[in-house]
């Protein structure tokens, strides 16, 4: 279990206090993306999860496949979770899946506002929030994607992007203990290049003391925030010791092996 960071109340809020004294639950996202090519696949890829010596008690793993692979893959999953990557409505909208129809086969959580969503779809900040707003209005649990561009990056707006993509779903969150937030910086995902501990640790923080001001000290104290962006077995024993790290939304390597040593890193 993570240690769980509760903002103190006197601080200002340039200077937030965290003070260890609870815990919150590690979490691993394994997002497979438009991957494996087959059924087959899928479900071995599940059954090597399943596999591995962790403990659903001590750490939440969720796996995200295709639409087609979620069902078989569920079947091979009892410690794991499936959830799906992109929930909307029932209706006349061709290429989407209905939180009625995830929740009808069994699954508890939606992936919403991945970069790939945003950067490549074109998906808006006002649809991203109805996403939300639906997974919270039928009780699902969602991970939320935000992160800033490169140029973002170099030119100083990290906080200001999180904040923004933040703000967007903020009036469509009622329960946030079914909120998962995942700290995605999109020059890091798929690219080899990874956040460094500073940068990590520094936008993990901000995402919390902007929690904190904008909803509440408790909720900042307990949310989960996930780090994402070419995480790998070399990498995670490090990032996962960053007081404000609590647990991966994986890619790449949610395809291979290594990711049981991901899984290992945060469950400790």
């Amino acid at each position: 279990l993570r240690l769980m960071a509760q903002v103190s109340v006197c601080a200002p809020l340039s200077a937030l206090v965290f003070c260890c004294t609870m815990s919150r639950k590690g979490i691993v996202g394994g997002n497979w993306k438009c991957n494996p090519k087959t059924v087959s696949e899928a479900q071995a890829l599940a059954k090597a999860v399943e596999g591995g010596a962790w403990e659903a008690s001590k750490v939440d793993v969720v796996l995200f496949p295709v639409a087609l692979h979620a069902l078989p893959a569920q079947a091979e999953s009892k410690k794991a979770k499936i959830g799906m990557q992109n929930p909307y409505k029932a209706g006349a909208f061709t290429g989407e899946i209905s939180v009625d129809q995830i929740k009808d086969a069994g699954m508890e959580w939606v992936l919403v506002g991945h970069s790939e969503r945003r950067h490549v779809f074109k998906e808006s900040d006002a649809l991203l929030a109805e996403r939300v707003k639906l997974a919270q209005d039928n009780g699902l649990q969602v991970i939320y994607c935000i992160g800033e561009l490169l140029e973002e990056r170099e030119s100083g707006k990290t906080n200001d992007v999180c904040a923004q993509q933040l703000d967007a779903v903020l009036a469509s969150i009622t329960d946030w203990s079914r909120v998962v937030l995942a700290y995605e910086p999109v020059w890091a995902i798929g690219t080899g290049k990874v956040a460094s501990p500073e940068q990590a640790q520094e936008a993990h923080k901000a995402v919390r003391e902007l929690i904190a001001t904008k909803v509440s000290a408790d909720v900042a104290a307990a949310i989960r925030i996930q780090y994402g962006g070419s995480v790998n077995a070399g990498n995670c024993k490090e990032l996962i010791a960053l007081p404000d790290v609590d647990g991966f939304l994986v890619g790449g390597a949610a395809l291979k092996p290594e990711f049981l040593d991901i899984i290992a890193a945060v469950q400790g």
